[in-house]
């Protein structure tokens, strides 16, 4: 048993979640992925063989129905689905995290009884909705309203670039009560919300982006998560996992495209040898997988000390800031290594390259992490 099977399967139970999501993509995942990126389709039905292995409530303690795995957990099956289908891997993400993981962390027991079945069954699909127009990184800058008006709240504003919402039943949405980030759960049926059709997009095309209105949307004050005002509380805890586990996304393409890149290295010939004989691609070969392994030893590494209950933003940031260029720089150079192939879609690296993108700017862009990282490892010197 070698270093990196150890890392990246600290337990026997780790080791099986891994092996059960291989078996899914091989049997299911990897023949749709080149469609439905084409298509810019999200497939709802793979979605649901998802919730049907457990995979939607990972985090979820299993009285409650889920998986009752750890945050490493969550990296593995990110990890392995990436590996296959990025789109499809963050419109999971979208949901098991960014929905499910957050409001199990944020809802009370009669909350949980309403809603958790539905989302970790697959019933249900949610999202998360947090950027505006105008207030992306800038979170504290959002403009979405809430006002309470006797037994409901009223919420106005918009939301934009959200992912699962043209399509998502439940919504976890972030907004402004007397000026107070403050959490709620609202359901597609609620009166003045207004999805709105996918927004193109460059990359992670098998997952669909959009915007969110509220026009006096009207939900029950049962909706509220948590306290007046405990939305950010709500919303810090939460990007952790969100770091991680789009970290693990740019791992997975990071071992795709190594893997595309050895084996095309290996079968093409030219000027009369191998073509992983020639020193330029014997550069962009030994690059990749150097940078790769790094990735995955900060990856996994991190994961082991972060969970609900240990908060470390430092190390989420780091995997982050480093997994998410790295993946765009791995699928560049199996590119280049393919040359005018790599171009073409044939061999899936230059959809792996436009999904690389998403990470940079996505769940925190790669400035927001250089900031929060500095004023972190400042505040640690000072003691």
């Amino acid at each position: 048993m070698n270093a990196r099977h150890l890392l990246e399967n600290p337990t026997e139970e780790h080791l099986l979640l891994r092996q059960m999501v291989q078996g899914f993509v091989r049997e299911h995942v990897e023949h749709q992925a080149e469609e439905h990126d084409a298509e810019g389709r999200f497939n709802r039905a793979l979605f649901e063989q998802c919730g049907d292995l457990g995979l939607l409530g990972l985090t979820v303690p299993a009285e409650l129905g889920g998986g009752g795995m750890d945050y490493l957990g969550s990296v593995v099956v990110h990890h392995e689905l990436a590996k296959s289908d990025p789109g499809f891997t963050l419109a999971y993400l979208a949901h098991a995290v960014l929905f499910v993981n957050n409001f199990y962390q944020s809802a009370n027991e009669e909350q949980q009884g309403r809603f958790l079945a539905d989302v970790i069954s697959g019933k249900k699909l949610g999202c998360m909705c947090m950027t505006e127009p105008g207030a992306g990184t800038d979170v504290l800058g959002m403009t979405t309203t809430a006002q309470r008006d006797g037994d409901h709240y009223v919420l106005n504003g918009r939301k934009a670039m959200i992912t699962n919402a043209p399509e998502a039943d439940l919504f976890f949405v972030y907004a402004k009560l007397d000026g107070r980030i403050t959490s709620f759960v609202v359901e597609r049926t609620n009166p003045g919300i207004h999805p709105q059709p996918k927004t193109p997009k460059m990359g992670m095309r098998a997952s669909l982006l959009g915007e969110v209105m509220f026009d006096d949307c009207r939900i029950p004050v049962a909706n509220l998560l948590g306290e007046e005002g405990g939305g950010l509380t709500h919303m810090m805890r939460n990007l952790e996992i969100e770091r991680l586990t789009l970290a693990a996304i740019s791992l997975g393409i990071a071992d795709r495209c190594l893997e595309v890149m050895l084996r095309y290295a290996n079968e093409r010939e030219a000027f009369g040898k191998p073509l992983g004989e020639f020193g330029q691609i014997q550069r962009y070969i030994a690059d990749s997988y150097a940078q790769a392994e790094a990735a995955r030893t900060l990856v996994y590494t991190v994961a082991r000390d972060c969970s609900p209950t240990l908060r470390n933003r430092i190390g989420t940031d780091a995997a982050k800031l480093f997994a998410g260029p790295m993946a765009k720089q791995v699928a560049d150079n199996a590119i280049q290594v393919l040359g005018g192939w790599g171009y073409c879609s044939e061999f899936k690296v230059e959809r792996f390259f436009r999904d690389a993108k998403l990470i940079e700017i996505g769940g925190g862009t790669l400035e927001a992490h250089q900031k929060n990282m500095t004023k972190d490892l400042l505040r640690a010197q000072k003691g």
